[in-house]
């Protein structure tokens, strides 16, 4: 019964060391993805900035 016990905590004791692995890369990967949407959402703006100032091309 002891041994089952013993076994069983070393399977629960590697479960929670990878999944504290996996939300490290998860956290890593929300980081990065953020910064990814900061970058696009300021292109968005510049472009939308620049359409809105220069006249357009295709009225004469």
């Amino acid at each position: 019964m002891k041994e089952q016990l013993l076994q069983r905590l070393d399977e629960l004791r590697s479960e929670f060391e990878a999944g504290q692995k996996m939300l490290a890369g998860l956290e890593t990967q929300q980081i990065h993805m953020k910064s990814s949407l900061l970058r696009i959402s300021g292109a968005i703006q510049v472009l939308e900035e620049f359409l809105g100032q220069s006249p357009p091309e295709d009225q004469p």
